[in-house]
C-alpha cells in the first residue's frame, strides 16, 4: 500500500515513516526539502498519485495566530484538493490534546481550523489527539524561565514519548477511518512543575522550580488540571518518563 506521510522528515514523521516501512508498505517521506509542500501546493499531485493513505504531520513553524492560521489553511485546503483528485481513502492527521480547551492561543485556534478542514473535506478521516512529547520538556521549562528559576504551572498533564506517538500513527494509518477522533497519552498523569523538576535535576540543570497556579503555558494561556489530560479511552503508550529520561542526551 503507498501512504504519503506529510511531514515525513521530522521527529514523530521520521519515525512513522520507518515503522511503515517495516511493515512492507510504499511509504513517500514528502517534506518541502524532498520537493513536496502543501502550503504551496508543489509537488502535491505527484507525491499523492497512487496513494491510498495520506498521514499529515506537517507543524506550522510559528505559534503566532497569523501564521498558524495561514499555514493550517493552506496546507488543508491544498492537500484535500490534492488528495480527492487522487482518490485517498484515509486521511491520519495528528493534533493535541486539549485543541478545543486551549483556544486563548492562537496557535490551537489554527489546530483547530486545521480539524474543522479535516471534517469537511469529504475524505475519510482519523484524527489522533495526542498529550504533550517527552522531548518538549526543556522548550516548555525554558517558556516558564525568571533568572535562575523556572515559573512552572503545577496542572495535571500526562505526556509520552515521541516514539510511542509514531506506534500510533503507524497503527491508526493501517487501520480504517474513523471519521472521528482518538486519543493518546503517556502512562503517568503528573504536576508539570514536578515533571519539570524531575528533568532539571536528572540534566544537572541547577535553576530552581517554582510551582505556580499562575504560570501560563507556553506563556500565552491559562490551564487547569484537565485542559491538557486525555479522557478514559485514551490509548496509553508504555514508555515512562524516568525511563526516557534514562536514554536522553541534550541537543548539542
Amino acid at each position: 500500500m503507498k501512504i504519503v506521510v506529510i511531514g515525513g522528515t521530522g521527529l514523530i514523521g521520521s519515525k512513522t515513516v520507518e515503522r511503515l516501512r517495516n511493515k512492507g508498505h510504499d511509504v513517500l517521506a514528502a517534506s518541502p526539502n524532498s520537493g513536496v509542500n502543501t502550503v504551496t501546493g508543489e509537488g502535491l499531485a505527484a507525491a499523492l498519485a497512487g496513494a491510498q493513505v495520506v498521514v499529515d504531520l506537517a507543524n506550522s513553524p510559528s505559534f503566532e495566530e497569523k501564521a498558524a492560521l495561514e499555514f493550517f489553511g493552506a496546507s488543508g485546503r491544498n492537500l484535500f484538493a490534492a488528495e480527492t483528485a487522487a482518490g485517498v481513502r484515509h486521511h491520519v492527521a495528528l493534533s493535541v490534546v486539549g485543541t478545543d480547551r486551549l483556544q486563548g492561543m492562537g496557535y490551537f485556534r489554527g489546530k483547530l481550523l486545521q480539524e474543522k478542514l479535516i471534517r469537511e473535506s469529504g475524505i475519510p478521516y482519523t484524527i489522533v489527539h495526542a498529550t504533550q512529547f517527552f522531548e518538549f520538556t526543556a522548550a516548555i521549562a525554558n517558556t516558564g524561565a525568571v533568572g535562575d528559576t523556572i515559573h512552572m504551572s503545577p496542572a495535571y498533564f500526562q505526556p509520552m514519548a515521541a516514539d510511542n506517538v509514531a506506534d500510533a500513527m503507524a497503527d491508526v494509518a493501517l487501520a480504517a477511518p474513523l471519521n472521528g477522533m482518538i486519543e493518546i497519552a503517556g502512562p503517568e498523569r503528573v504536576r508539570m512543575s514536578e515533571l519539570v523538576e524531575r528533568f532539571l535535576k536528572a540534566t544537572n540543570d541547577p535553576r530552581k522550580v517554582v510551582p505556580d497556579p499562575g504560570a501560563l503555558y507556553y506563556g500565552q494561556v491559562a490551564i487547569d488540571d484537565r485542559t491538557l489530560v486525555p479522557g478514559e479511552n485514551a490509548r496509553i503508550g508504555a514508555v515512562r518518563f524516568d525511563d526516557w529520561l534514562s536514554r536522553y542526551t541534550p541537543p548539542k
